[in-house]
């Protein structure tokens, strides 16, 4: 009976690291119809509001800082930064926090109701060529400010990209 009992313990374990494993990451694809402006490409901010773009594989522009993160009230993430960023038309984009990050860091870009990813794909649009598709989101933090690496995804190219929330970073 001992011999059984310990048998089905350790089935029970070994099934469950076997579904823990196979348990996707969460994501998501954003449909074009979640699109919140359009505007010229490559966009690189407003002067007016101290807000600068930098240019990812000459695909999609994003922030080159956030100020700050504010309160969520709600764990793990208890910080979200608000940014959103330009995608060029016609373009296909994957945006992936990596894997030792994702306790730190999750992203949300379009209408998801702030929920929180890991991995998110941009639609390729194509409604206004020579233009870009402003997409509203940002980031969720476990801490006030950080220094977080994504990568982005563009067709067969990759690159890793390090945002300062809060604090800039070296």
């Amino acid at each position: 009976m001992r011999s059984l009992f310990c048998l089905i313990v350790v089935g029970c374990v070994a099934t469950q690291g076997v579904v823990a494993q196979a348990a996707p990451q969460p994501q998501r694809t954003i449909p074009c119809r979640e699109i919140i402006d359009y505007t010229t490409f490559p966009y690189l901010g407003n002067s007016q509001r101290r807000y600068q773009s930098r240019l990812v594989l000459g695909a999609v522009s994003v922030p080159a800082y956030l100020v700050r993160a504010h309160p969520t009230l709600e764990t793990p993430w208890r910080y979200f930064a608000k940014h959103g960023m330009v995608v060029k038309s016609g373009t296909s984009v994957t945006i992936t926090d990596p894997p030792a990050w994702r306790n730190r860091v999750g992203i949300s870009w379009g209408n998801n109701v702030h929920r929180v990813f890991h991995t998110i794909r941009i639609a390729a649009c194509s409604r206004i060529p020579k233009r870009g598709y402003a997409y509203a989101g940002g980031f969720f933090l476990s801490s006030s400010s950080a220094c977080v690496p994504l990568v982005f995804i563009v067709g067969s190219r990759e690159q890793k990209v390090w945002f300062g929330i809060g604090r800039r970073c070296r």
